[in-house]
């Protein structure tokens, strides 16, 4: 179980809009769906390559009470820093989520 304490950390919930580009694609802009406080840890990083640039992924734990539902769309933000959801399940005690996401750094 977790104390409620440790949600110390303010993240932004945001969800994708998507709309026609007249070009057969879609054009994706964010919205803001909820803000939450959050205990956020940092686990593993890892080098990668992504279009053809070096940087970096960091991978990280996001616990928040379970009162939203949530999916893999979803993404958090906090300022500048994008987290994207890898993963969602409940923990034992049903009254928390643990969410497995990451970080682009370039």
């Amino acid at each position: 179980m977790i104390d409620p304490g440790q949600l110390k950390t303010r993240l932004v919930i945001q969800h994708p809009i998507e709309t026609p580009d007249g070009q057969g694609g879609v054009v994706r802009t964010w919205t803001t769906f909820a803000t939450v406080w959050a205990q956020v840890t940092p686990l593993a990083a890892r080098r990668d390559v992504q279009a053809d640039a070096d940087g970096a992924t960091q991978d990280y734990r996001i616990v928040l009470r379970s009162n939203l539902s949530l999916t893999l769309q979803h993404r958090f933000s906090d300022g500048a820093r994008i987290y994207r959801i890898v993963a969602i399940r409940e923990r034992d005690d049903r009254r928390f989520i643990e969410i497995d996401a990451d970080v682009r750094i370039s």
